[in-house]
């Protein structure tokens, strides 16, 4: 079953204690296309400027993902950030973030895409993402992702979009900053009440919870000594757990799990390098190496 992301395509800079990526591709949609490609062939909906590199675009020519969404822009300039971890490295400091065309209108979901049955909306207003779901005909699961950003200064628009989706995949802190709950299980029934079917909570280093009227279902994270770069790590889960679902072309309780799983370590291969370097080195045969890993890991009498 088709898997359309929506979201940022960008060009990075990150600093982190194991050194500086100066100038890489970046984006939420970036991270979440090309990790998803690694399960099912993805369409990528996206807008960038006329000095978007093409050796950036072509990182994309070996995965199964569809680039007639990808609008480029003339006079106008690609999405860029500047960020930097320190310590443990589970939060980004934001030392720049220069919109440029991300600022303008949005891209428009092509004709070709609008029949997609899985849909991912990578962080980004939740206006906007109201507006590529009105551009959709009769998709099975609507995802979205949000930020602290939006829960502060946009609530009511993403209450909007909440009730217009599946589910939603927001980090612990977001779940609490948008329920004002601190136990994690109420905030996620919370947000339930708010539209969704369910609710994936990541918390980092110690791994993601589902929530759902009927179940809550905890993983912890792949555990890997070798972190180097965290960005995009959830977008890289999310591609994972979408990736699945539409590889197999279920929602029930059990794909649910098993998608979560695959989120994990997904996740756990991003991390390794900076940028999407091990992304784009990884194999289809990597994430079902690591995965086996898990089950073993997680296999207890």
């Amino acid at each position: 079953m088709s898997l359309l992301v929506t979201g940022t395509v960008g060009i990075d800079t990150v600093e982190t204690p194991h050194g500086t990526a100066n100038d890489v591709l970046g984006g939420s949609a970036c991270y979440f296309s090309l990790a998803a490609s690694l399960l099912t062939p993805v369409r990528l909906v996206c807008v960038v400027g006329e000095d978007f590199p093409e050796k950036f675009r072509n990182l994309f020519a070996n995965r199964p993902i569809d680039l007639a969404g990808m609008e480029t822009r003339a006079g106008s300039k690609t999405f860029r950030w500047h960020g930097r971890y320190v310590g443990d490295m589970n939060h980004a400091e934001t030392l720049r973030t220069d919109l440029n065309v991300v600022a303008e209108a949005p891209p428009k979901i092509p004709e070709a895409f609008r029949d997609t049955g899985y849909v991912f909306l990578a962080n980004t207003h939740p206006a906007i993402q109201r507006r590529f779901i009105e551009q959709l005909r009769s998709p099975k699961l609507i995802v979205c992702d949000t930020m602290n950003l939006w829960i502060n200064e946009f609530r009511d628009d993403l209450v909007k979009t909440l009730s217009a989706v599946d589910g939603v995949v927001l980090n612990d802190g977001e779940a609490r900053l948008l329920t004002g709950q601190t136990d994690l299980i109420r905030a996620g029934l919370d947000v339930i009440k708010m539209g969704p079917t369910f609710v994936v909570i990541k918390k980092g280093e110690h791994g993601a919870m589902l929530v759902s009227p009927d179940e809550v279902f905890v993983l912890p994270a792949f555990p890997t000594a070798n972190v180097k770069d965290p960005t995009g790590a959830g977008d890289s889960f999310a591609a994972g757990m979408m990736g699945h679902l539409a590889a197999i072309d279920r929602i029930d309780a059990g794909a649910m799990k098993g998608a979560m799983a695959r989120g994990a370590c997904m996740a756990s291969i991003t991390i390794e390098s900076f940028s999407l370097d091990s992304i784009l080195a990884a194999k289809r045969e990597t994430l079902d190496a690591r995965l086996t890993k898990y089950k073993q890991m997680l296999s207890f009498d």
